[in-house]
């Protein structure tokens, strides 16, 4: 079984709890956490040792790489069966080990951070920092887009698991982020953020919070 819940611990973890109830003895359990400590998922179940994690690249129809993570006790013939299965659905799969944001998130979001950071205190605007990534370190997205398209909440969400996690203070959000978040304006999923994003226009438009 593959979990897919939004990206927040105590929902996952209420959701392992059912699933360790229904599941048939020595079914694996997976999670598609992208940020969210495995063993803490694994330990409110009663098979630690068959719970991982599958985080399924978004968006998942397009993207090869399925980042794939140990708990603390996943036994190695799961995760050898959660490799073998990820490559007879198409996708490429990298083994990580469970720490706060594992690898993928561990790198972009406090890269996405700082871009937020960079426009907050006014080095330059939301185009001139996307445009600068994109052309200048040959990104397909710049980290401002990337950042509303992944939705500004999980952002920060998975910023804050990175924070507590870790207790270094490089991975705290930037206050922009947290007021968009509050306001309620999460990126692409909820018409605005750093872009404006309308039904049935493929034109990219800065939010005239930025103009």
């Amino acid at each position: 079984m593959v979990e897919a819940a939004t990206e927040n611990p105590e929902i996952k973890k209420s959701i392992f709890k059912q699933l360790d109830e229904i599941a048939p003895a020595g079914c694996i359990l997976a999670t598609n956490t992208s940020s969210i400590s495995i063993t803490q998922i694994a330990a409110v179940t009663k098979r630690p040792e068959l719970v991982i994690g599958m985080h399924f690249m978004n968006p998942v129809p397009v993207m090869k790489l399925v980042e794939i993570i140990n708990g603390y006790v996943t036994s190695k013939e799961v995760t050898e069966k959660i490799v073998e299965m990820s490559r007879k659905l198409g996708k490429i799969p990298c083994v990580v080990n469970d720490y706060p944001g594992f690898v993928a998130n561990r790198i972009l979001m406090p890269m996405i951070n700082e871009a937020i950071i960079t426009l907050h205190e006014g080095v330059a605007g939301v185009e001139e920092i996307d445009t600068v990534m994109k052309l200048g370190m040959a990104h397909p997205m710049g980290p401002l887009q990337l950042a509303d398209f992944i939705g500004l909440d999980v952002c920060l969400s998975i910023l804050r698991v990175l924070h507590d996690g870790l207790g270094n203070p490089k991975y705290a959000p930037c206050p922009l982020l947290v007021n968009m978040v509050t306001a309620g304006r999460l990126g692409a999923k909820s018409g605005e953020g750093f872009y404006v994003y309308e039904k049935g226009s493929k034109e990219l438009k800065v939010s005239s919070q930025f103009a």
